[in-house]
């Protein structure tokens, strides 16, 4: 399954839900519908996630991931990073090349005025989630490569600073003051 295929996989997904703010029922149905593919598709489907893992993989991202949470550890820019992949192909590649363009999402704008988290670890199981339904089998263990770039020198800051997270986001900065 190619980049392509599992971005239409996403958008299927967010069709078919009834509410597509719901990060966790969009992974839910991705994975559902994956299922339904040959073994073979699930796996590849499995490292196209994961290079989108990748792609997302930046400190900006993870500096505007830090500023929406309140803090953000691996684990969470992974859970974050998944929460995004869920929201589409559009929104995404929008994000990954702005990060400061989440201040723009109606998702994030409700969270910032909520206090709410943005996180979906669910999307991190869909190709593993697949298989399991699909074979009654884990995805084998060399299914994926996780290949994550190297960090951004020049985003090597201490992201618990807000004036330089508000000089660098300023958008985003502003719908999460201090």
């Amino acid at each position: 399954m190619d980049t392509r295929q599992f971005w239409h996989l996403v958008e299927s997904a967010r069709d078919r839900a009834p509410d597509p703010g719901d990060s966790e029922d969009v992974a839910r149905r991705a994975s559902a519908a994956l299922a339904a593919h040959p073994a073979e598709a699930i796996v590849a489907a499995s490292q196209t996630l994961w290079d989108l893992m990748a792609v997302s993989y930046t400190n900006p991202l993870w500096a505007a991931a830090y500023l929406i949470n309140g803090g953000c550890s691996d684990d969470g820019f992974d859970y974050f990073r998944g929460w995004l992949i869920v929201q589409g192909r559009e929104t995404f590649e929008r994000v990954v090349a702005d990060p400061d363009a989440l201040a723009e999402l109606p998702a994030v704008r409700r969270a910032a005025a909520a206090g709410h988290d943005l996180w979906c670890e669910d999307t991190l199981g869909i190709a593993w989630d697949a298989h399991i339904a699909a074979t009654g089998r884990e995805l084998p263990d060399d299914a994926f490569t996780i290949r994550c770039p190297a960090p951004a020198h020049a985003w090597n800051f201490d992201f618990g600073d807000h004036a330089e997270m508000t000089r660098r986001l300023p958008r985003l900065a502003a719908l999460y003051p201090e």
